[in-house]
């Protein structure tokens, strides 16, 4: 099997960057694999698309080399093991808030007698290279999302679960649950208490010897992130990409004309 990059850089001491897929289109995932990403996640929770965008997307990013993940919609088990069937090296799955919670969520990722994924790797098999039913236990990544004040008071426990590779950190949730709504959602918080509870999240994930990962919105605060001792950090994605460098290049036009226009209405009269 096709050894999982994250984990061989992780190995050698080096942090990842993880690029982010919400539009459901090969074409703009094959863009986005392209840039030198360490890993690219599909997003099937939020993104606009689903499992008949997720598959052709894969097979877009494949050259690329980076890990492929997907975060999945819901802790549920057909559409977990679908995902690894199209391809994923790993899953991001939203919303676990307890042990038991991520106890389950392992246990769909991996084969017997590690868990109770159903066998059948469509076309993962050919994706991932020759042994991927002996290999596959070894090679895919588990996330779990902490999000909600409820995964934060079960933050140790989730973090000991057996055959969990990491914590995903959701900053927008997180900040919406523990303040019970008195701070906006958003990346890269400021806010000493949510700096407090990210820093909580890696210190707990550094016991257990397991990854942390953090959504950013910037490569400063990402790179704030790894210094805090994050494992990966997602630095924005395909359609804040799309806004920004849309938004710069009207912005930059209205600028230049309005100057343009502005000269030239002067001296005509």
């Amino acid at each position: 099997m096709i050894p999982n990059r994250l984990k061989q850089l992780w190995a050698e001491g080096k942090p990842t960057i993880n690029g982010w897929c919400s539009i459901g289109n090969p074409f703009t995932a094959e863009i986005m694999a392209a840039q030198g990403f360490d890993s690219v996640t599909i997003d099937m929770q939020h993104g606009a698309l689903d499992y008949s965008h997720l598959l052709p997307m894969f097979q877009a990013m494949r050259a690329s080399g980076a890990t492929l993940m997907a975060r999945v919609p819901w802790l549920e088990p057909g559409i977990i093991m679908k995902a690894l069937d199209a391809g994923a090296y790993g899953i991001i799955c939203p919303m676990v808030n307890s042990a038991e919670d991520a106890a389950r969520f392992v246990s769909y990722l991996r084969y017997p007698p590690l868990g109770q994924r159903s066998f059948g790797p469509t076309r993962v098999s050919f994706a991932a290279g020759a042994n991927y039913a002996g290999e596959a236990n070894d090679n895919i990544l588990a996330f779990a999302m902490i999000e909600t004040a409820e995964g934060m008071a079960n933050l140790d426990a989730i973090a000991a679960t057996p055959g969990l590779d990491g914590i995903y950190v959701g900053p927008a949730d997180l900040t919406l649950s523990l303040t019970q709504g008195r701070l906006a959602p958003g990346f890269d918080r400021e806010e000493p208490e949510m700096i407090a509870a990210l820093q909580t999240i890696v210190a707990a994930c550094k016991r257990d010897g397991i990854r942390a990962a953090l959504h950013c919105g910037t490569p400063d605060y990402a790179a704030k992130a790894i210094s805090w001792g994050f494992d990966m950090t997602t630095v924005g994605g395909d359609s804040r990409f799309l806004a920004a460098a849309a938004g710069a290049a009207v912005a930059g036009f209205r600028k230049l004309t309005d100057a343009v226009t502005t000269k030239t209405e002067k001296g005509a009269y």
